[in-house]
């Protein structure tokens, strides 16, 4: 008996009391990793070493430029004298290099005036000055991309000359962005339908047909800018532009008002799962570029980490 008992100690298994084990607890799925790199826009007058730190400490990688409106107006007229400019512009890069941020694009001026598309030559010849102006100064940032509207709203049945006027602005400010060492995008516009209030017509680029159709007709050395909020169903857009899309801006919305959305506040409609994987598809490797509404930085790195694991976890 002694014997059969030590055997027992010995070889646990060989000795199975009849009793049902406890199933063995399934490990704990690992989080999967969000790919992408978080950036935001942010007005170059808030380009603060304070803020900036904080939006570091808190997953902040990149940060978009906006607010240029800060140097140059609606009427095309610059505000600061060209010394002002420059220190404006040192100042900011230096926030944002103390901070560890990468400056990875610049939103330019746009409006009824600063539109690359309006059709008097001689005010389209002034535009593209102005901006070429401005690009001149924004090598100071070191930016990887300079972003462009490619139109404000036009008059009734322009839209063809229209398209004719911006293929030339663009094609020239190629030219000026190329120069600091940058990369040209033009941004999607909102467009649900052709018509919008007070007789005119949407902006360029309001649909994925007319988008291919203007990029087909660009320079291969323009890039494609989407915005989530612009368009309903942008994953459409994001697989059409394909290895020509360069940035996004992420906001969430209906694709039938500027609403910008934060992505997580479930107020907008867009299908996160679709994005993420058409953003996949096509092999985009830049930033996860926030253009919404939020209530502090910390947000944006949880936000973009929980749409990804929902999208992981919905394969």
């Amino acid at each position: 008996m002694l014997a059969i008992l030590f055997a027992c100690l010995l070889n646990f298994s060989a000795c199975d009391t009849g009793k049902d084990e406890p199933a063995p607890e399934e490990p704990a799925k690992e989080t999967p990793v969000a790919p992408l790199q978080i950036g935001y826009g942010l007005a170059i007058s808030k380009f603060t070493p304070e803020k900036l730190a904080y939006a570091k400490s808190v997953g902040v990688s990149f940060v978009e430029a906006s607010g240029m409106s800060l140097f140059l107006d609606g009427n095309r007229n610059f505000k600061l004298s060209d010394e002002e400019i420059i220190k404006r512009l040192t100042d900011a890069k230096k926030a944002a290099d103390a901070a560890g941020i990468k400056v990875w694009s610049v939103h330019m001026p746009y409006g009824q005036h600063i539109d690359l598309s309006i059709l008097n030559e001689a005010d389209r010849q002034d535009v593209v000055a102005k901006h070429t102006k401005l690009i001149s100064f924004l090598r100071i940032l070191e930016p990887e991309v300079i972003l462009f509207h490619p139109s404000y709203y036009l008059g009734l049945n322009e839209r063809d000359r229209r398209k004719s006027q911006l293929i030339k602005s663009a094609t020239e400010l190629d030219k000026a962005v190329q120069s600091i060492n940058a990369t040209m995008v033009l941004e999607n516009m909102l467009g649900p339908e052709l018509q919008a209030s007070n007789g005119r017509e949407r902006p360029l680029m309001r649909t994925v047909e007319e988008t291919v159709e203007i990029f087909n007709r660009l320079p291969k050395s323009i890039y494609s800018a989407i915005d989530m909020n612009h368009i309903k169903n942008p994953e459409n857009l994001i697989k059409a532009m394909g290895s020509r899309l360069k940035t996004v801006h992420i906001a969430d919305g209906t694709g039938a008002a500027e609403n910008h959305f934060f992505p997580c506040s479930g107020e907008g409609k867009n299908d996160w799962n679709a994005i993420l994987a058409a953003l996949e598809a096509v092999e985009y490797t830049g930033p996860f570029m926030y253009e919404s509404a939020y209530e502090d930085e910390k947000d944006f790195a949880t936000c973009y980490q929980s749409l990804y694991t929902n999208y992981i976890n919905s394969k």
